[in-house]
């Protein structure tokens, strides 16, 4: 919790994810994959002008027509499967997204991790940001600023590092998507891969700090 305060401090409120419905939370989560942000607003932008953001629209668009919407994402060959299987799946398993959120979401963790392309850090984006479920989400970004830090080794894995968080932080919703959101914007800024150290509100606290 005093790293949550010192970047919010910094920071302030970032109010992610940047989506108008669920289900686009749900998309960006699918096309973030091997992308930095900017590329998926501009696909999620193409499906948008097309009128196809939605379970039923995706369900039916041809992967040739999805692929080409989504190209600016990158491998969006992949991509198109990944987000048409797991919207095939939403659709076959619950009918609609708010009956899939209803149920214990630890069960639903499970169920999205076992479907092809859905990673964990992809799982747990749909459950935090979509379902409005407490699951922490770890990237490459938190391990680098936590093991500058000296709280976790540069090699922990994903399930290691998601559970320090989820032992250690009341499980609240505003408090899992506000730190995930303030670590990006603080390795944007400071915790970069080679640091700008000078004027970082974790400095004082830093193991790996420059200088």
């Amino acid at each position: 919790m005093e790293v949550f305060d010192l970047l919010l401090k910094a920071y302030g409120p970032l109010d992610w994810w940047p989506a108008d419905t669920p289900f686009e939370v749900c998309a960006g989560a699918v096309l973030t994959q091997n992308t930095n942000w900017g590329n998926v607003e501009k696909a999620i932008f193409n499906l948008k002008h097309e009128g196809v953001l939605s379970l039923e629209a995706i369900a039916g668009i041809d992967h040739e027509r999805l692929a080409d919407l989504i190209r600016p994402s990158g491998f969006f060959n992949v991509k198109s499967v990944r987000l048409k299987e797991l919207v095939v799946w939403i659709i076959g398993r619950y009918g609609t997204l708010e009956k899939m959120f209803e149920g214990d979401w630890e069960l639903l963790r499970e169920e999205l991790l076992a479907v092809r392309g859905i990673g964990r850090e992809t799982c747990d984006s749909i459950l935090l940001y979509a379902g409005e479920k407490p699951s922490f989400v770890v990237d490459a970004y938190t391990k680098r600023v936590f093991s500058r830090l000296g709280v976790v080794e540069e090699t922990a894995d994903y399930e290691e590092v998601r559970s320090l968080f989820m032992r250690s932080l009341p499980h609240q919703v505003y408090l899992f998507n506000e730190y995930h959101a303030l670590i990006v914007e603080h390795c944007k800024r400071h915790c970069r891969k080679k640091p700008l150290c000078e004027g970082c509100p974790l400095a004082g606290i830093c193991k790996g700090r420059l200088g």
